[in-house]
């Protein structure tokens, strides 16, 4: 019994929400507003900054800049993307070395939003100067908060909210503006792969190259020399005999001994 009364009790405050959501709604409706954004100028700061890959290991990346210093970039996200060479890599596929390039344009875009209400409807209470209590157009009444130095559309002259009375058909309208800066950054990152190692030095090959060998020159033997006109061949002859006359004494010794 007390679990159908708890139900009952829910729904019936559901339904009072609904209902009062309803009026709500229908009684706002009876406010027109308009919103309108007007653009000014905007202005555009193009900063770019280069340097070169010191250090990569994972996703953290030192970069020394232009000026000398090492940036850190710890933990870049593996869908960051850097343009080399036309195509996109991601930071695990970066090398030391590499040049690379970042340009960060700004673009700062002044705006001013203006929102006009404005609501007709018959005075049912006022309560100068801060609200007004107005029957609308559907029959329903809404309770106004009155803005500082708010004026009111009376048969066609503009007064305060101290001759406002009872009965009296009014139209009033707000005008706020909301001054409004929008900043966009579009970020671009380039790079440049490191040049290639440079080859090896060459080795020179030696080569014995055989020293040229002077040709030698033979001398020829000199020419025995001509005997004298006046040199004889005496002597030779006498040696001739000598040796014959030896050899044939010893022949005879010899025969001797065998007798």
């Amino acid at each position: 019994m007390n679990s159908t009364t708890g139900w009952r009790s829910t729904w019936l405050v559901c339904l009072l929400g609904v209902v009062c959501v309803a009026l709500a709604a229908s009684a706002s409706a009876q406010v027109q507003t308009k919103t309108n954004t007007a653009a000014e100028q905007p202005t555009v700061v193009t900063q770019v900054e280069s340097g070169e890959i010191e250090y990569v290991s994972g996703n953290n990346v030192v970069v020394k800049m232009a000026d000398g210093s090492l940036r850190h970039f710890d933990n870049v996200p593996d869908s960051a993307r850097i343009t080399v060479d036309g195509k996109e890599i991601g930071v695990r596929d970066l090398k030391v070395g590499m040049k690379v390039q970042r340009t960060i344009t700004t673009t700062t875009t002044p705006k001013t939003i203006t929102t006009v209400q404005s609501v007709t409807g018959k005075i049912w209470y006022i309560n100068p100067p801060n609200s007004v209590t107005l029957t609308l157009a559907d029959g329903k009444n809404q309770i106004f908060k009155i803005p500082n130095n708010q004026k009111f559309n009376v048969d066609g002259q503009m007064v305060s909210a101290f001759h406002l009375r009872k009965g009296m058909t009014i139209s009033a309208t707000k005008i706020v503006e909301v001054p409004e800066t929008v900043v966009a950054q579009q970020r671009k990152v380039t790079g440049e792969m490191p040049p290639p190692p440079p080859p090896p030095p060459d080795v020179p090959i030696l080569v014995v190259e055989e020293e040229a060998v002077a040709p030698v020159e033979v001398a020829e033997a000199p020419a025995p020399a001509e005997l004298p006109k006046t040199g004889s061949q005496l002597p030779l002859i006498a040696l001739i005999g000598f040796l014959s006359l030896t050899a044939s004494l010893g022949l005879r010794t010899a025969r001797k001994n065998r007798r």
